[in-house]
């Protein structure tokens, strides 16, 4: 080794062992009053820079804290309010540490960044403080499965970010919250997705105004509450619904008869409750796979022709709903129909089930009717499951049909073994599906509406095991496999599975591995087959990790000794350590160079100029926005114009961003796409929206903003957001939007005139400060000169005195714009 390499690995040794601490003091200081609290936490909780230092579970951002995930970790204590110093913080996932308890603390509203609070299956009691409805950028809050006790804080309605809601399975009470003249309200929420307030206490009605036409609802989820009242018809005003379970409550009155209007909904409970007048009409309806209205108190109803013509129906479950009549061969013809139970009611006549009956038939339970014969006697022989006792046909002297007992179909199931012979293991092991013996991770997953009944079709179980494997292999997780078993139907109908995840290359997960995992499924990032609908997890403790097994005195002894004969060399290895760090850290920089920059290796001649000098924004792959935005999916669409798309999307990181696809007639050329996104990268002021970044790959352009949570002025006065504009508001959000052009027309660099400044282009953020946005140079919508843009950078026009007039009355008219529609 030559003099120069010795004296630059000293420098670099030098350099490594003086780095200085990386993780901001106050967040610091919050981690170490957590650590104090908390018992079982990480090993790698030690030292004062968990940033740089890496504790495991958090993740750092420029010296700053913008994530803890610790799921399954055994934690125990509480949480305290020293969480409120984590200013920066985003993510916060405690899920699956049943040790966690105590109230949440109300410094939770200091969070003010936070996006994804999340802390499912721990044991957290006392009411969900009202602060929780301060955090303006919260997309997903889930609460579920804890003790959690008083009323559903009002203030949630002021999560205008807010897309998933999970309160279900604790102890809550009180009524639903709407809005009223002082006070928010859940009808508030129209851009959330999940309604899951399920097992609960809740009492009271629905409320009519809880519902509307301009909610983006998927799921409504109130099963198993005290609620009360009738099912409120504004329910048919929210056409994209698709899951409703209002089962086990006590509504009462007629079914809205707009309920049918609801064709996008594939699973309907509204079973055991007090429901009268005539059984509803449900046709149109044409994606209804699983219908449950058993136990209700309708009006005696003869079998309804249009249960025949729904062609998607799997489930129909119709227990003492006053059905009367014969069940028509045809309805059994439906070829995804599975189940079909219509017990206690007052069904006659004689069971026909066709010789052309769907193939996927395997249950018909009419127990408890006036059925008196059974004219194709297929039953077994044709794997279908029929039950007859307690029916006239059961009756008779000498009867001994296999119709006439009560049998349920095997519905067990355990994922098989990948053509090998399962391993013989150790205590506390299990050999996966590919006969490897290893400690799994574990826990149950629990889907709240599936839209099948058939546990006995293996098929289902295959599906989502590969879906799974899948979704791990997506995110390269260390999984070898994993096993599914034991599917039951719970007592609240919810289809439990028990769910053991194995690990990949040895016999047991790192700490960064279950921190993953268990994210994966607390987080909803993890999207199962459609027709298991709903889902949440709860993973159980893991307490075999890598490098952590507990050893006897002997390998203690012989830790020693190794460790004695190691001291000699740890000159060296710091020597090769420092020099591999050196190396790594130059490769970093050169990566780091390529993912933020595309053009750095732009050659001068290339037509469209040198590399684009960028501030702040950075570069993102098409794969990269495909997977923010779920494969640009319709639910991430939040808008459309002549030039093409808006998509919100979530960072890794939960930062909500707003990203702009050009269609492909509105593309720029290249030259002016670089100067646009160079001009765009230089515009920083707190009333102006912020570039975060852009693509230019597979023949796309997009730019990439921070996402602005409360939508555009013209929402606002409208009403559509919900927010009331009063004139003190006004005049906030006037002085924001003049500061805004202001800046653009006088301190930007180069200075911007926007020439196309309108209530759409004035966003509002969580504090109602104002936005200027679209001030890049997109083209103008319906122009016919080709080229021309909405945006002119001063001193770039004709000097003339026409155009110097038409300048100065652009900027006026901008200012007089604001103030006239406010």
């Amino acid at each position: 080794m030559g003099p120069r390499i010795l004296v630059f690995l000293f420098v670099a040794l030098s350099q490594v062992c003086t780095i200085p601490a990386m993780t901001d003091e106050a967040d610091f200081t919050a981690l170490k009053a957590l650590k104090d609290i908390w018992k079982k936490v990480p090993p790698t909780w030690v030292g004062a820079d968990p940033c740089g230092s890496r504790w495991e579970g958090i993740l750092c951002a420029n010296s700053r804290v913008i994530s803890i995930t610790l799921a399954s970790m055994g934690l125990k204590g509480s949480l305290s309010g020293d969480i409120q110093s984590l200013s920066e913080l985003q993510i916060l996932d405690l899920s699956y540490n049943k040790g966690l308890s105590g109230p949440l603390p109300s410094a939770i509203g200091d969070l003010k960044k936070l996006t994804n609070l999340i802390l499912v299956g721990c044991s957290f009691w006392g009411p969900i403080p009202d602060s929780i409805g301060s955090l303006p950028l919260l997309a997903s809050l889930s609460l579920n499965s804890n003790g959690f006790t008083g009323s559903i804080p009002s203030s949630i309605g002021n999560l205008t970010s807010l897309y998933w809601l999970d309160l279900a399975d604790n102890r809550l009470t009180g009524t639903i919250p709407v809005s009223t003249a002082t006070t928010p309200g859940l009808d508030l929420l129209v851009h959330t997705k999940h309604f899951h307030l399920g097992l609960n206490q809740l009492s009271g009605t629905i409320p009519p105004k809880l519902f509307s036409s301009e909610m983006k609802l998927i799921h409504v989820l109130f099963e198993s509450n005290k609620l009360t009242g009738s099912i409120p018809s504004t329910l048919g005003l929210v056409k994209t619904l698709e899951v409703v379970r209002l089962d086990n409550n006590s509504f009462r009155g007629p079914v809205p008869s707009n309920i049918n209007s609801l064709t996008s909904v594939s699973t309907m409970f509204l079973s055991n409750n007090n429901l009268t007048g005539p059984l509803p009409s449900l046709t149109g309806m044409n994606v209804l796979t699983y219908l449950d209205m058993s136990n209700n108190s309708f009006d005696d109803t003869e079998f309804p022709p249009w249960l025949s013509t729904l062609q998607s129906l799997t489930t129909l479950v119709m227990e003492t709903t006053q059905l009367q009549g014969q069940i028509p061969a045809d309805f059994f013809s439906l070829s995804h129909l599975q189940t079909v139970d219509a017990r206690n009611n007052q069904l006659s006549g004689s069971l026909d089930i066709g010789t052309g009956h769907g193939n996927q038939l395997a249950l018909i339970d009419l127990r408890k009717n006036q059925i008196s014969g059974y004219t194709n006697g297929l039953g077994g022989e044709a794997g279908v499951s029929v039950i007859l006792a307690d029916n006239p046909i059961c009756q008779e002297t000498a009867v001994t049909k296999s119709y006439c007992t009560v049998s349920q179909p095997n519905s067990s199931y355990a994922t098989p073994p990948n053509n090998c012979v399962p391993a013989s293991c150790f205590a506390k092991q299990h050999s996966s599906p590919n006969c490897k013996c290893a400690f799994p991770y574990t826990g149950l997953l629990v889907f709240r509406a599936p839209s099948f009944s058939d546990l006995g079709n293996i098929t289902y179980f295959s599906v989502l095991e590969k879906s799974l494997m899948n979704s791990f292999k997506s995110h390269q997780f260390p999984v070898d496999s994993v096993h599914l078993s034991q599917p039951r139907k719970d007592l609240s109908q919810y289809l439990d599975l028990n769910l053991q995840v194995f690990p990949f290359g040895q016999d047991r997960f790192n700490r960064t591995a279950i921190l993953s995992i268990g994210f994966m499924l607390s987080n909803q990032t993890f999207k199962p087959p459609a027709q298991f609908g709903p889902f949440f997890f709860i993973g159980d403790t893991y307490l075999h990790f890598t490098g952590e097994v507990r050893g006897s005195k002997k390998s203690s002894s012989t830790g020693a000794i190794i460790g004695a004969a190691a001291g000699g060399s740890v000159l060296l290895l710091l020597l090769l350590g420092a020099g591999i760090y050196a190396f790594g850290q130059k490769m970093k920089a050169e990566k780091a160079i390529l993912q933020n920059n595309p053009f750095a290796h732009w050659e001068s001649n290339n037509g469209v100029g040198g590399v684009p000098q960028l501030k702040g924004a950075r570069c993102f792959s098409f794969e990269e926005l495909k997977k923010y935005t779920n494969n640009f999916s319709e639910t991430n669409d939040i808008g459309s114009g002549e030039y093409g798309k808006v998509y919100r999307g979530v960072l890794p990181t939960g930062e909500l961003i707003t990203i702009k696809r050009a269609l492909r007639e509105w593309m720029q050329p290249g030259l002016e796409f670089k100067t646009e996104i160079e001009l765009l990268s230089r515009v920083h002021h707190r009333n102006v929206v912020s570039l975060v970044g852009f693509c230019l790959e597979r023949g796309e352009q997009m730019l990439i903003y921070k996402f602005v949570s409360n939508g555009s002025l013209m929402e606002s006065l409208s009403g559509k957001t919900g927010i009331r504009l009063d004139w003190v508001r006004r005049l906030k959000v006037a002085l924001g939007a003049a500061r805004g052009l202001a800046y653009l027309h006088e301190l930007a660099n180069p200075p911007i005139i926007h020439r196309d400044i309108k209530s759409t282009n004035i966003l509002l953020d969580e504090s109602l400060n104002a936005k200027v946005a679209d001030f890049g140079l997109s083209k103008l919508m319906g122009d016919s000169e080709k080229g021309r843009v909405t945006t002119q950078v001063k001193g770039t026009m004709v000097n003339s005195s026409i155009t110097s007039l038409h300048l100065h009355n652009t900027i006026i008219s901008n200012f007089f714009f604001v103030g006239r529609k406010l």
